[in-house]
C-alpha cells in the first residue's frame, strides 16, 4: 500500500510540473511576441545605430566643440548650417547694434570685436571648415588640435571689417543727410567745388555734395552723428560798387589741425570767396568743417556774412538805389535840369518841369542794383529832393514875392 501511495504522489507531482512548464512556456511565448512588437516600433522611430568608430569620433568632436573656446555661431546668433546670406544678415544686424559709435553700454566695444571675429572666420570657407572640425583651438594651431592652452587670437581690425562690409569708413555720419544711394561717400566736399549762389538776403550758401548711406536698408534706428561745434561767423564788409559788379575776396583764417598722434597744430588757410553781382547784406557763405579739429568731434563750419559799407551818395532799398538831390528854391519853383550820379560812375540828366516840393520823388528806371538771379535785370534809381531855402530876404525881394505868390492857402495847404 505504501508503494502504491508513493506512485500516486509522484504522478501528481509530475503532472503539476508539466503544468508549470506549460505555463512558463506560454508566458515566454507572449513575452517574445511583445518584445518583437516593441523592437519593430523602435526601428520605426529611431535612426539607425552608428558604428562604434563613428560614435566615438562624433562624441569626441562634440566634446571638443563644447570645450574648445568661443562659439562663433552663437555669437552671430545663427545655426551651424547658416548660409553666406544668413551670415551677412546676422553680421549686419549685430555690428550695427553694438558699434561703439552707437552703443555706449559697457562691453559694447568688446562685443563689437567678437562679432567681427566671428564673421571673419565663418565667412571664410577654409577657416569655417577648420572651426567646424576643431573649433577655435584648431584655428590657433592652423588646422589641427593643439595641446597648448589659450584661445584663438583675432588679428584683424573690427572697424576695417565693418568698413569693408558696408563700403565706407563711417556709415553713421551719413545719417544726418538721410539714406540715398547704395554706396557711402564720406568727408566734406572740397573747396574747389562750385557754389550755388542765389543772392537772396539771408540765404546760406554751401558747396554741392552729399554723404549718402545706402538704399533699401531697413536697419535699426539711426544713431546720432558726432557732435559738431557751433558755426564760426566772420563779417565780410564790401562796398556797394563791389556788390554791383561782383568781386573775389581772399580771407585768411587760422585753425587747429589734428595730427595722427592726437595732438593739434595751428594752420593758416586762405579761403577764396566769389561775391556775385546783386548780393545783399546778410548773405551768408558757408565753408563746411573748416573750423578747429579735435578728437571725437566734427569741425565747425566757417561762415562769412556780407555787410554793406555806407555809401556817400546812395542808400540801397532792395534792388533800388535812393539818391537825395540838393536843389535851390529857384529850381524847385521855376524848374530846370540837374545832374544825378549813377552807381556805375556816370551821370544822368534829370529835367525839372514842375514845381518840386519836399515830398516829390523822381524815378530813373534801370539804374539801380542788378538782381542776383537775373544779372541783366536791374532796379531803379529813385531821386528825392532837399530844397535849400534862403536864410534871409531883402525888403524889396520880399515885396516882390508877396505880389507874385498867393497868400491864402488854407483850403489847399
Amino acid at each position: 500500500m505504501r508503494a502504491v501511495g508513493a506512485c500516486v504522489w509522484a504522478r501528481r507531482n509530475v503532472r503539476e510540473s508539466w503544468r508549470t512548464l506549460a505555463s512558463v512556456r506560454n508566458g515566454l511565448r507572449e513575452f517574445g511576441k511583445k518584445a518583437c512588437f516593441l523592437d519593430n516600433r523602435a526601428h520605426d522611430v529611431q535612426p539607425p545605430l552608428r558604428s562604434t568608430k563613428q560614435f566615438h569620433r562624433r562624441t569626441s568632436k562634440e566634446q571638443q566643440q563644447f570645450t574648445m573656446g568661443k562659439d562663433y555661431y552663437k555669437i552671430l546668433g545663427v545655426g551651424r548650417t547658416a548660409t553666406d546670406d544668413e551670415l551677412k544678415k546676422a553680421y549686419r544686424k549685430m555690428a550695427l547694434k553694438y558699434h561703439p559709435d552707437k552703443n555706449s553700454d559697457p562691453g559694447a566695444e568688446e562685443k563689437f570685436k567678437e562679432i567681427a571675429e566671428a564673421y571673419e572666420v565663418l565667412s571664410d570657407s577654409q577657416k569655417r571648415h577648420i572651426f567646424d572640425q576643431y573649433g577655435e583651438e584648431g584655428l590657433k594651431s592652423k588646422g589641427g588640435p593643439s595641446s597648448g592652452a589659450g584661445s584663438y587670437t583675432f588679428q584683424g581690425d573690427p572697424h576695417r571689417i565693418f568698413e569693408q562690409f558696408f563700403g565706407g569708413r563711417d556709415p553713421f555720419s551719413a545719417f544726418g543727410n538721410g539714406f540715398s544711394s547704395g554706396a557711402f561717400q564720406f568727408g566734406g566736399p572740397s573747396m574747389g567745388q562750385a557754389f550755388q549762389f542765389g543772392g537772396q538776403e539771408g540765404m546760406d550758401f554751401t558747396p554741392n555734395g552729399s554723404n549718402p548711406f545706402m538704399s533699401g536698408f531697413a536697419g535699426p534706428k539711426r544713431p546720432r552723428a558726432p557732435q559738431q561745434d557751433p558755426p564760426i561767423e566772420y563779417p565780410l564788409c564790401v562796398t556797394l560798387e563791389e556788390l554791383f559788379t561782383g568781386c573775389t575776396k581772399k580771407m585768411k583764417i587760422s585753425r587747429r589741425v589734428l595730427n595722427p598722434d592726437g595732438t593739434t597744430t595751428s594752420q593758416a588757410k586762405v579761403l577764396s570767396i566769389d561775391i556775385k553781382p546783386g548780393w545783399k547784406a546778410g548773405t551768408k557763405i558757408t565753408y563746411p568743417k573748416e573750423g578747429d579739429q579735435a578728437v571725437g568731434r566734427t569741425p565747425a563750419d566757417v561762415a562769412f556774412i556780407i555787410q554793406e559799407k555806407p555809401h556817400l551818395n546812395f542808400a540801397r532799398v532792395g534792388n533800388d538805389l535812393q539818391y537825395t538831390a540838393n536843389i535851390s528854391l529857384n529850381h524847385a519853383l521855376c524848374g530846370g535840369s540837374i545832374e544825378v550820379p549813377t552807381i556805375e560812375g556816370g551821370v544822368v540828366s534829370l529835367p525839372l518841369t514842375k514845381v518840386v516840393n519836399p515830398d516829390t520823388r523822381k524815378i530813373i528806371p534801370g539804374h539801380g542794383m542788378p538782381f542776383s538771379k537775373e544779372p541783366d535785370k536791374r532796379g531803379d534809381l529813385i531821386v528825392n529832393f532837399n530844397i535849400h531855402f534862403p536864410q534871409q530876404l531883402s525888403s524889396q525881394t520880399r515885396s516882390q514875392l508877396t505880389k507874385l505868390l498867393p497868400v491864402a492857402c488854407a483850403s489847399h495847404c
